[in-house]
């Protein structure tokens, strides 16, 4: 294809990304979100077109700045920067035209300003060294060894097997192992290798040359030249110019090829160095406690002794025998002491040697074997590699050295808001232990992704814009997060009823794994979406109240019980005259535009209340509650009395609500029939306080009761407990 037919074809390609951003693409809904993976799918095929897409974008998003179209900007920067990083070579004057565009993205307001110094740092760093942000980004994915650069990073997937078929949950452990079969650490040096030579070289490179070198080389010998490079490559960050860079890596060309010098390679054009997947692993939600303890397995890895038996490690631990000792053959076991304490009363035995007591191991006779859990272990808490003592006998504690967040955690959750909500909850416990004892907080930066999927069992009952509403609030904020992530509502569950086929598992443009990197990769700016707790009053007075959280909603229904039943039968006459439903107090503070609080008291008669936490549209913002009080209103005429449901709605951050008459309803949280609490009189609700924020504001108060402002480190901490989703653009004003 000639040079003109290229770049028309690629012009074409793009311009239909706009008109998808637009909402006025032809092709069907279900199908939406394919452009971008097929756009730089292209490019991988052909890396010849990565210029000629760069020169293209950056032409888009100055006529998008030229003429006001803001919507357009983020994600073809996004898309620019993605072929960026791939791309085996840039000219530095492309690199330069598209840094003065984020240079001046800095005048405009959040989120625009953030994503243009972001990538403006990113894009100096790159022109100064070329290569470098493929190279930083495939270390932390694989967690390759590196001094320079050690980082670490990991993409958790986690589904509810409760909420979604078996068939999508297999498809996607499927698809996810496949992702990771082709892939070595040693293939992944060499990709790193081979890409910062030809980045930092261009045309003179032979990229073939280069990858039959290091296929014939010993896996010791590839991970020795993946270090010089990544030196080298990270050397260049201190100050050294772009010509230095160059030096450094050819002279590492010249010693990895041997006699072949740079510039007598054959005018092949360029070839590209393929981006590994990153390092995506996929797990069953089945435990309360399990992304607690997959995080911490993150961060220290069990030692290889926990996966072996438990008389393997029983083993390793005794000390061996000292030579020529008699006694030492002789075991020491621990029993329980029988005597009575008295010097004279103990039996005469034979003293071993000094060598012996302190060499002889310790066996315990006849107890029960309890294997602890390792991860509730102090030296893995710690920080400490198991086994490891603090100081020698009469040594100085060496000083602790400073945190690092060297591991990033990207947990993606797919499903609807029920797994939403219940993220919720385990967020809430890991702070609530991190305020207890700070263990990830300091060394992990932890990040949210959401993938709304909805299984048609559950699409029948209640439609996927019910379920989804998280997904959609995202959506109407960020369009390049509709475009690429929300119409995986659609599109999984397709997936997963396609007939499987023994090829499967070798196909390396996976769909789904590509997509689920790139908004991993890409998706970078939070939403916080506040956390509210409830505090639920039962009708057993010795029943103690619950406490829980909740994310979307909470809803709360009169309950049909049979000892009710009894007693509206009896009173019949009376449940006829005040109609349907139960009496109800709520007590509220009305939230209006003036930022005025006013606490307001309703007593009515209710058959249900529903407390929505997701605004229906952005313009009323986060952090608020909607309730809506099905109220029924009695009235007269003359065909006699006549009931009428009438919906109260108001905007308040805390209500509470009671039944005069200890009548019981049901509450039931985050559209989760799991959590429905039944035989409830009361509840109390109102923003989830940040757990480290309660521990200071408490040891505050103790030591001064008097002080009823925050004062001190109290000020600082943050107040609410706010759940941060990633999306590409964060809210776009």
């Amino acid at each position: 294809m000639e040079s003109s037919e290229l770049e028309s074809d690629i012009l074409r390609r793009v311009r239909a990304l706009l008109r998808e951003l637009d909402g006025h693409h032809p092709s069907c809904q279900s199908d939406r979100g394919m452009l971008r993976w097929t756009l730089h799918k292209r490019t991988d095929q052909n890396p010849r077109t990565s210029c000629v897409l760069v020169s293209i974008l950056v032409k888009e998003l100055e006529r998008a700045e030229r003429g006001d179209l803001r919507h357009y900007i983020i994600p073809l920067l996004h898309t620019l920067m993605y072929t960026l990083i791939q791309a085996p070579c840039i000219p530095d004057e492309l690199c330069a035209r598209v840094y003065d565009f984020c240079k001046r993205l800095l005048t405009l307001p959040k989120p625009f300003c953030t994503i243009g110094l972001d990538y403006a740092s990113r894009l100096q760093l790159e022109r100064t060294a070329p290569g470098t942000l493929f190279q930083r980004m495939v270390i932390a994915e694989q967690s390759l060894p590196s001094a320079p650069f050690p980082y670490q990073e990991r993409i958790f997937i986690f589904a509810d097997p409760e909420l979604l078929p078996e068939a999508i949950c297999k498809a996607l452990a499927t698809d996810t192992e496949a992702a990771q079969v082709s892939q070595s650490p040693r293939g992944c040096m060499s990709c790193v290798v081979t890409h910062a030579l030809q980045a930092a070289l261009g045309d003179t490179c032979d990229t073939h040359g280069l990858r039959a070198r290091l296929q014939a080389l010993a896996p010791g010998d590839v991970e020795h030249w993946f270090q010089q490079v990544v030196a080298a490559v990270e050397g260049s960050e201190g100050g050294s110019g772009r010509g230095q860079h160059r030096e450094r890596l050819e002279r590492i060309y010249q010693g990895l090829l041997g006699s072949s010098p740079a510039g007598n390679a054959p005018q092949e054009g360029l070839q590209g160095t393929p981006l590994p997947n990153p390092n995506i692993s996929f797990h069953l939600w089945t435990e309360d406690e399990q992304l607690w303890k997959e995080l911490v397995l993150f961060l220290r890895p069990l030692p290889q002794g926990c996966e072996g038996p438990e008389q393997e490690a029983e083993a390793a631990e005794l000390p061996e025998p000292l030579e020529g000792c008699d006694c030492c053959g002789q075991s020491r076991f621990s029993v329980l002491s029988t005597d009575s304490g008295i010097e004279r009363d103990l039996p005469a035995a034979e003293e071993p040697c000094a060598a012996c007591a302190q060499r002889r191991p310790l066996r315990r006779k006849g107890g029960i074997k309890k294997k602890p859990s390792p991860l509730g272990s102090a030296a893995l808490l710690q920080g400490k590699p198991p086994g490891s003592v603090p100081g020698g006998a009469g040594l100085p504690p060496e000083p602790a050295a400073p945190l690092r967040r060297l591991h990033t955690a990207r947990v993606v959750l797919l499903g609807d808001d029920r797994v939403l909500g219940r993220l919720a909850q385990a967020f809430h416990s890991l702070r609530k232990r991190e305020a207890r004892r700070v263990f990830l907080t300091p060394r992990l930066d932890l990040q949210f992704y959401h993938i709304p999927v909805v299984p048609s069992a559950a699409a029948e009952h209640a439609g996927p814009e019910e379920l989804c509403e998280v997904a959609g609030y995202l959506g109407r904020a960020d369009p390049w997060y509709e475009s690429n992530i929300n119409t995986l509502c659609h599109i999984i569950p397709k997936l997963a009823t396609m007939p499987s086929s023994p090829s499967r598992a070798l196909v390396t443009d996976l769909f789904l794994p590509d997509v689920i990197a790139y908004y991993a990769r890409m998706g970078k700016q939070p939403v916080r979406f506040q956390v509210h707790s409830v505090k639920v009053l039962f009708q057993d007075p010795a029943q103690d109240p619950a406490e829980d959280v909740f994310l979307t909603e909470l809803l709360t229904q009169v309950q049909d019980s049979p000892s009710h039943r009894a007693e509206l039968s009896t009173a019949k006459r009376k449940s006829t005259l005040d109609g349907p439903g139960m009496d109800l107090t709520v007590t509220y503070r009305r939230v209006v535009l003036s930022a005025r609080q006013k606490e307001l008291a309703l007593s009515l008669r209710s058959t249900g209340l529903l407390m929505k936490a997701i605004p229906a549209e952005e313009a009323e913002g986060l952090g608020c509650l909607s309730v809506t009080i099905t109220e029924i209103i009695k009235s007269s005429n003359l065909a006699g009395r006549s009931f009428s449901a009438v919906a109260n709605r108001f905007r308040t951050r805390n209500i509470k609500v009671r039944s005069p008459e200890h009548r019981p309803f049901t509450v039931r949280l985050d559209k989760d029939s799991r959590r429905t609490y039944r035989d409830v009189i009361g509840l109390d609700v109102s923003p989830c306080l940040e757990p480290s924020y309660c521990l200071q504001k408490t040891r505050t108060t103790k030591f001064s009761p008097q002080e009823t402002e925050d004062v001190g480190l109290v000020k600082y901490l943050p107040k609410s407990l706010l759940l941060p989703i990633n999306t590409f653009a964060g809210v776009i004003p």
